[in-house]
């Protein structure tokens, strides 16, 4: 059994929801267990809440959800890039795999919709990435 927290950007919630639903279908499917959800303010702000579900003994990897929208400035990308780095850091410096389900930057609300699926795409490397790495282990 894998067990995942989700962190769930509240930016863009119309689409950040379906994304959720999707993940959790898709982790159901996989038979992982969905333990704790955190919905944080938007994409910039999850490495806090990934951290503290990495801190967690019952949780085995962190999916997130979040979608950056281009605007007219640079700030989709500066919100990416930045969070997704760190998110890779905390991954590495807990031993747990954290998964960026975050589409964007550089999209519209329309391409937003169309990957949707970046929620599933997520759990799924979370779940394979906890069971190879357990395997490693044997």
């Amino acid at each position: 059994m894998v067990n995942l927290g989700f962190v769930i950007a509240e930016f863009n919630r119309d689409i950040t929801y379906m994304m959720e639903k999707v993940a959790e279908e898709h982790a159901e499917f996989l038979g992982a267990t969905v333990k704790y959800k955190i919905v944080v303010p938007g994409v910039f702000d999850m490495p806090l809440a990934v951290k503290k579900l990495l801190e967690k003994d019952d949780v085995d990897a962190v999916v997130t959800i979040g979608c950056v929208i281009e605007g007219e400035t640079e700030h989709d990308e500066i919100v990416v890039h930045n969070a997704a780095r760190k998110i890779a850091d905390l991954a590495l410096q807990y031993d747990k795999p954290v998964t960026l389900g975050i589409s964007g930057p550089g999209m519209t609300r329309l391409q937003a919709q169309e990957r949707v699926d970046y929620g599933k795409r997520a759990v799924e490397a979370a779940v394979k990435m906890v069971k190879r790495l357990k395997a490693l282990e044997e």
